[in-house]
This record gives C-alpha cells, structure tokens and sequence, in this order.
C-alpha cells in the first residue's frame, strides 16, 4: 500500500537516458501544472484542471474509476451541484483571442468574454452559454442557478454610436443656429437612448444615461436545475443566494424610466416582491440562513454631483418594503460616525442578531483651489502610530476601514463593539455566543518598527451590551477563541506555554502542563521568541482543543483538569502529523468525524496524508512514500480523498482514493487520474538527494544535492550552490523547467550537465554572514571530496536574503568563479533605516528581532554591521558578479544594488547590474522571467563551461541601444 505511488510514478518515465536531450528555453510555455480540482460529494467524480504556463488550459472530469466523461478546453471555476448532477464551469476565450484583442487595444467591454458551461453528468450532455460574466448558486440548494451576462454585441455598437452622438450633443449649444442639423442630431440620440439593447426588456427597452449612472447592469438568468425553468431579470448588477436557496436578491441599476430596484424572489412560490427602490446605491446586500430577513446599506439621497455620501443601514422581513434602522444619528453610533458602505453585514446563526460595520466620517477634500496651485506635502511624525509609508501605502484601505457594530432590534439602538482603541473583535457561536473576544494594539504598534510584532490587550466583550473586560495586557503571543466563546486560549510567546481565560469565572490559568515536549520550534534561530507550533482547532461544544507539539496533536482540557494526551503517535519516527480541514465551513471538530492529517517524515521528507477515523479511532487510507502529497480535498458522503501527488523525478498528478472499494474489501492503490507532462519523457532531467555534512560548526546538517539523470560517476561535473535559508525539506517538490522570477532554474540547468548543490543554513545570532560562510563553504569544500565536481568550475546565486548571503560568501573565499546576486542587501547600516515599500514598514525589525538575525541596534553594535555587511569587505572579491536590483523593488531598496555596483566598479572588479524597470523583487513580467533565464545561462556557462560571452557581458547595451539591442548575441 505505501509503495504503490512511488511505482506507479517510476513507471511513467522509463524512456532510455541515452535518447534525451537537454531542457532548452522553448519548452517553458508547454510545460504543465495542476490548477483547480473538486470532488463530488458522493466521491463519484473529481474534476481538474491542466494548466500550461502559457496558453489554454484544459478541463478534465472522471469517474473515480479513472473513465473520461468529459474534456473542455479553458474551463475553470469549477463547481459540482450538491447532488451530484451537475457540473458548472466558466469557459475562458482562447489565449491568442485575448492577446490579439490587447495588441488591437480593443477597449474592456470588446475584449473576448467568458463563456459558462453547464454539464449535465447523467446524461453526458454539455451546454455552452456565451458571454457570461459570472455565476453562482447557493450553499446547501442544487435547484438553483444563477448567471449574469455580459453586455450583448448589439449593446456594444448602440453604446459606441451613442458616445459619438454624446459628443456632438455636448457641443449643440455651439452650433444652434444650425437647427436642422441640431435636431437631427438630437432625434438620432433620443433613438439610440430609446432604442438601446443593453437592458433588453422588450419594446420598453431604455440605455441609462451615462451622466446619471456609472453602474453598468446586464441580463440576469436564474434558473431551475430541475425543472428547466428561467427567470429573466433585467439591468443586474449585483445578486445573491440565501444559504439554503429559497431566497434570491438582486439589485437593479437606474435607468432613464425605470428607477433603481432590489428585488426579492421568494423561489419557493415564486413570488417576487419589490423590497427597495429610488436609491443611488446599495452595498453588501445579505440574507439570514433562512431566507426571511434581509439587511443592506444604501444611499438614496445625495445627488450624483455629491461628493459626501451618507449611507444607511436597511432591513427587510415580511413588509412591503425595507425600512431604515440606522443612520449617522443613531443612538448608539459615536458622534462624527456613521454607518459604513465597506462593512461586512451578517444575521448570527439563529438570524436573531443583525451585524454591521461604522465609521468615521471622512472629511472632503479642499477642492476651491485648483490642482496646480494645492500643496502636496507628506508630514512624518514620531508620534504616528504607523509610519507614513505603510499609511501611504494602504490609504484606501485605512479609508476604507470600518468597526464592527450590532443593531438591536429590541431598543432599536445600535452597540458599538469595536471601535479606533479595539480593532479586532471575534463573534462566537456563529454570532450568537454570550461572549465574543477583542483585542487592541492601540497605543503599542510605534515599535512594530524595529520590534517585528506588537503587544496586545485582550478583551472580553459583551455583545449584548459592548462592556469590555481586560483579560490580559501587554500581550505578547496568540489567542485562539473556542467555537461557543467558552473559552480563550493563549498562548504566551515569553513563556512558552498555554493559558486558558474562563470568561464565567473571569480567571486565567495555565492547561497543557503535562505535555513534556516543547509547544515551540525549538530548532527556532531568529533573535525573538521561537515560534509556536499552534492549534489544530477546537472541539464541538468547547469540550477539548486539539494542540500541536514538533510531531503530535494532543486533545488538551481547556479547564487544565483531565490529562492531555496524544491522539497521534509520530515522535518515534519522527513524523510530522498537522490537521487538514478539508471541509470549507468546518467551525469545530467532532468526537466521531474521521480526520485528515498531512504527515511529515523528517527522515526521508516524504509529504504524506493520513486518516484518523475518529479522535480516538484507528489509521485508515494511509498514504505515504518517497513522494509529496499536497491540496487535499475529500468528499462529503464518504473517505474519498483527492489530492496531487509528486515527487522531483514526477510531475503532479491529481489522484483519487474511492471510499468505494473498502466496499468490495479491495487494498486496491489509489487511481492516478492526469498524466501532464508527458514530454518531459524526451529530457534529461535529474535526480533528488539527501547530502549530509558536518558544518565548520561542528553540526551535521543537510542540504539537497541534484544530478543529472545520465550523471557518470568518474566524470567532472561544473556545480551552481543556491540557497536561501533551509531547503532539505523540499526534496520531494516537483520543479518544473519554468522562467523563475529570480531563484535558480534547478532542473534547467540539471538538465544541461550542471550539478546544483542547495545546503541548509543555520544561524548564530549576531553573525549572519559567518553562519552562511560556514554551511555553504564547508558543504562546497564536501562535495569537491566526492570527487565528481570540477573544483574550478564552481559558481554561486542567491536571491534576496539568498543574494546577501552571496554578497557576502564572496568576500570570504575565491572558492567560486562566478557569482549571482539578485536584490542584494551589501550595506546593513544604510538598509537599517530603510523602507520596504511594498508594505510601507520600516527594515529595523528585521536586523534586531527577524531574519537578517544582527540582534542589536546600528548604535548597541556596530561592529556587528561592519562585519556582516560585504560592502566593507569587497576589496576581497575575485568573482565575476552579475546583480539583479529593480527599480521598483519593494522589499530591499535598489539603492542598495546601485552601492554594489558602483563600489565594485570603482575597485575595478568585473561587474554587471540588471535593473529591469518597473520591475519587483522578485520578477513579475513573464518576459523578463525569460529573459534573465537566458542571461543567468549564458553568464554561468561562460564561466563554468568555457562557452562565448555574449555581447551584454563583453560590450555592454549602451541606452542608446535599449529596445532595439538585447545584447544576448555572442
């Protein structure tokens, strides 16, 4: 049984090694992964898709016996009916239809549009609707479905006819004395307005004017599964199911003669009622799980020439219309706030609580003055809470931001839960616990900047009333509420250990104390407190929670009574056991629900799949080997598991487990249903490996060495050394031959007869650069022993806190003869006080609490900064450096690569620097992705192989020739 997937892999690729050939860069754009894939709820059938990295996708469904029932090119979205009947896909246009539409610059409403497919499984019949803009269907009803529609071509040509008729009409008054021609412009524009297609209701059809209404409304179908029955609904723009779909809602745009409307379709009598109407706008429209009560904010009574737009909280049940429960004026709501557009509103469980979200209202800009003569200006102040670039950064988020408010339908007031000093607040029991939990960084989040982390206080919050209790203060750790609100459990990152909060007798006390075995990384070597293992989740009714030590899950007590103990065994063998929710709206675990657990042998690094089948059940389905199992998903009915299986040598398959055969008691394997990347049969590739060393500290360690396929035993082989921080782990990960954004292309350049050596790095606090020097030099010096390696051919590539660690390896030792360095960090001093700009924080926390590991300020240590900084060591460099540094980096400053540059140039080192403009971090343009992969292959193969420099290293690409000369000719 543990063995099948391990054979039914190595049987795939067989083809002799003397008949392949090596990977080039032709084949990235064919090369395949797995995209989405779902299984039925019975387990009967699973649906996946294949994706190239460019091009169009296919999608597959099967039996769980492995029989092809149906193949659809581009389809994606995918969603089985809960009966099983069903299949409903979106179906993409083809990727050369899009690109060309891009190159014409066709505008957004030409572009190729989706289709939705609809596959009916039993009688093998696939409907094809075109032009469909999105789909849903509820949660727990298979009757229903429900699709929106693009805008028609016919809707396209009236709208572009009447932009040219709005054009001319804008300038009517000019040329009045024209009457004729005046108003046969005019009649033209009122046939267009009359006679537009885009809301299709028959002879009445009527086009919103465009100065009225920005919203764009489209055909609406809702239809019936069962019977074949439709619903038509017309100008839609936004729509939603009830949980159980006996509830529909859509929202209709303004039209010329029809105002804007929300309408309810009662889909158990199909009744339909109009609940709203005569508003500018509607936002998070939501149905309680029963289908009856309905909440939504609106905006009715500004003009569209308003900047200012005051929203209200709406609810309807059984009324002719819904009625305003709250606004601005509220008791309840704080002065100079009002209810938010941006909240999430929801009804609890029972639908006896209705939540929202308020805010503070904005104050508008000064418009008086026109642009040019407005001052811009960025006013930093120690005192900020955050940093002006993270404000900067997440402007429209901050105003966006919005504080989690209940109504209350008895006193017809609004209780305010959080607000600007308590942020967080978690409802419990579906919102309908007697006790939900806050917590507030207010006041604490200034030294994030150089802390990594803030404290927090936590809070006991009373949603009847919002009292608030301080439970704890200062905080430092996580806090993970019980399901019913029972209980809070903490965990302390300075000490290490858990805590309970029992909010009926207000006390706090220690649990899990039995449990012998750290409840943190232990192996954690960053200059903070180590890292906690976690929380599987809890359990129903508060009885337990499921906690994690290094290998095990312990069902711990949360009243510290009864003795934890360990519902898996993994310490002896060293296997990893950690829960996998394979349920979506999975709140808690129950006593009797089997349990999937993805399993970890840090032995062999196999990523395997295990199933309890209770808390206190017996292993059933275990599915281990020398492979990685990953996105696992299993079937409501039954144990059927589906899940991608791979290892380095084979590509990712998607793979069933039928619960079935347990029924005909069969120890049957289970059924690989792909099989992508057939091609790669015509490669060489390579082989994975364990290589264990001892480190100049003394440690034996890891590191993943990869050969190629035909490797010789007696030959020399050039070898690339790239590293991040601990990759052994990953032995078993596929790596398909793929533009990378900036890491190493491994089987690229396996393919191609290099040797690539990846070794774990561990790290002394205070010496980054020490610690890297002694894993990769001494792993290096390890390998060259073997015998198989080409000590004169050996080059080194990192990127990002890899590209440092190359920065400063070369600075320590001539052991290599060419080097990559991409985003590099060469001048900790500088870098300290910088910005990553992505997130809009500062890089101080990184040297003293997080990876970069200096564990002291630039004024505690400076001679810590000196020694690990390479700028102040690059006399010492002899290798031939290529750097990649983008402008528009967002996590280390390219400056930072400007320092290198500039500073080898004027030490006369050969050096080369790639700025891809516009570029981030990490490379996000698939162009640049290939281009760099063909430099990174010509750089290496000129040093390590002898091959002909092409002319960006030997003569350079002058600005003058930049877009009409690569540079990448010998």
């Amino acid at each position: 049984m543990k063995n099948f997937f391990f054979i039914i892999l190595c049987l795939s690729f067989s083809v002799c090694y003397s008949q392949k050939v090596p990977l080039d860069h032709s084949v990235y754009d064919d090369w395949q992964s797995i995209g989405e894939k779902i299984i039925s709820n019975n387990g009967k059938f699973a649906a996946y898709v294949v994706n190239p990295q460019q091009g169009d996708g296919t999608l597959f469904l099967k039996g769980a016996d492995g029989t092809l029932i149906l193949k659809a090119d581009r389809g994606y979205n995918l969603k089985f009916t809960d009966d099983n009947k069903f299949l409903i896909f979106k179906i993409k246009p083809t990727y050369n239809q899009t690109r060309d539409a891009k190159i014409k610059k066709k505008k957004p409403d030409e572009m190729p549009k989706d289709s939705l497919g609809i596959f009916d499984i039993t009688l093998a019949r696939l409907e094809k609707i075109e032009r469909v803009k999105s789909y849903k269907m509820p949660e727990k009803n298979t009757e229903w479905l429900a699709y929106q529609m693009e805008k028609t071509k016919i809707d396209l040509q009236v709208m572009q006819e009447m932009d040219s008729v709005s054009r001319i009409k804008k300038f009517s008054k000019i040329i009045d004395s024209f009457t004729r021609v005046t108003d046969s412009l005019r009649n033209k524009l009122n046939q267009v307005q009359t006679l537009g297609l885009s809301v299709l209701q028959g002879n009445k059809a009527v086009l919103p004017k465009a100065e009225e209404n920005n919203e764009e409304g489209t055909e609406l179908i809702l239809r019936n599964m069962i019977t074949g029955k439709i619903i038509q609904f017309k100008s839609v723009n936004d729509y939603v199911f009830n949980k159980y779909g006996n509830s529909f809602v859509v929202k209709t745009i303004k039209n010329k003669n029809i105002p804007a409307l929300l309408l309810k379709e009662d889909l158990t009598n199909n009744k339909l009622d109009t609940i709203f109407k005569k508003f500018n706008d509607v936002k998070m429209i939501s149905l309680d799980d029963k289908g009856e009560q309905i909440a939504f904010t609106a905006e009715r009574d500004s003009s569209k020439k308003e900047s200012q737009k005051y929203y209200r909280l709406y609810y309807y049940k059984n009324s002719d219309s819904a009625v305003e429960v709250a606004n601005r004026f509220t008791k309840g709501i704080p002065k100079n706030w009002g209810v938010s557009e941006n909240g999430i509103i929801y009804f609890s469980k029972s639908g006896k609580r209705l939540f929202f979200g308020t805010a503070p209202i904005i104050p508008l800009k000064d418009t008086t003055l026109p642009e040019f003569e407005r001052v811009s200006v960025d006013v930093w102040n120690y005192k900020d809470e955050d940093l002006m670039p993270y404000q900067l950064r997440f402007n429209d988020t901050l105003l966006k931001r919005n504080f989690f408010a209940r109504y209350d339908f008895d006193k017809k007031e609004v209780i305010q839960l959080g607000d600007l000093n308590l942020t967080k607040v978690v409802a419990t029991d579906d919102g309908d616990g007697k006790v939900f939990y806050g917590a507030s960084d207010f006041g604490k989040r200034v030294e994030k900047q150089w802390q990594g982390y803030t404290l927090e206080d936590w809070y006991d919050v009373n949603p009847e009333t919002g009292e608030k209790k301080l439970i704890v203060k200062d905080f430092k750790g996580t806090g993970y509420p019980s399901y019913k609100g029972n209980y809070l459990l903490l965990y302390n990152d300075l000490k290490k250990s858990y805590f309970t909060y029992n909010p009926q007798s207000k006390s706090m006390y220690p649990v899990a104390t039995d449990i012998k075995y750290p409840l943190y990384e232990e192996e954690f070597d960053e200059p903070t407190d180590p890292n906690q293992h976690g929380i599987a989740k809890w359990m129903e009714n508060d009885q337990a929670v499921l906690v994690y030590d290094r290998y095990d899950v312990w069902k711990v007590d949360p009243l510290g009574k009864k003795p934890s103990f360990a519902i898996t065994n993994g310490r002896k063998e060293k296997i990893q056991f950690r829960y996998e929710s394979v349920t979506p709206d999975e709140k808690f675990i129950t006593a009797n629900q089997p349990l999937i657990f993805r399993t970890f042998n840090e032995k062999d690094k196999a990523i395997g799949v295990t199933t309890l089948l209770s808390i206190d059940g017996s292993k059933s389905n275990e599915i281990m080997g020398p492979y990685r199992i990953s996105s696992v998903s299993k079937a409501k009915e039954n144990n059927s598991l589906l899940y991608v299986g791979e290892s380095y040598v084979n590509s990712p398959n998607v793979f069933i487990y039928n619960d079935h055969q347990k029924e005909k008691n069969t120890e049957e394997a289970p059924l690989k249903l792909s099989n992508t990347n057939l091609q790669q049969s015509k490669y060489n590739w390579g082989t994975s490996e364990i290589f264990k060393w001892k480190a100049y500290t003394g440690k034996l360690t890891e590191g993943l060495l990869f050969k190629p396929e035909n490797f010789e035993a007696g030959k020399k082989y050039p070898m690339i050394v790239y590293f991040y921080d601990r990759s052994s782990n990953t032995l078993h990960f596929y790596q398909p031959p793929s533009p990378t954004p900036s890491r190493l292309n491994i089987p690229f350049f396996v393919s191609r007869g290099y040797v690539v050596f990846v070794p774990d790095i561990w790290y002394t606090t205070g010496h980054p650069g020490k610690s890297a020097y002694d894993y990769i030099v001494s792993g290096t010096r390890e390998l060259v022993k073997k015998g198989f390696i080409d000590s004169t051919k050996i080059g080194i590539q990192g990127q990002s806190w890899g590209g440092y660690q190359t920065a400063y390896v070369i600075t320590q030792t001539n052991l290599f003869s060419a080097a990559w360095a991409g985003a590099p960090v060469v001048n900790m001093f500088s870098a300290y006080g910088g910005v990553r700009w992505e997130s809009g924080s500062n890089r101080q926390m990184q040297y003293e609490k997080g990876q970069s590991r200096i564990g002291a300020t630039i004024w505690e240590k400076p001679q810590l900064y000196i020694e690990n900084s390479p700028l102040f060591h690059l006399q010492k460099i002899k290798t031939p450096l290529v750097i990649m540094s983008n402008d528009a980096d967002g996590a280390v400053p390219w400056y930072q690569g400007i320092e290198f540059f500039t500073d080898m140039r004027r030490l006369h080192k050969p050096v080369w620097l790639l700025n891809y403009n516009g570029e981030a971090h990490n490379l996000v343009e698939r162009k640049n992705r290939k281009d760099i992969q063909i430099r990174e292959q010509q750089f290496f193969d000129w040093k390590l192989k002898n091959s002909p420099a092409p002319k960006w290293i030997t003569e350079g690409v002058p600005a003058i020739m930049k877009g009409r000369d690569l540079g990448l000719g010998m």
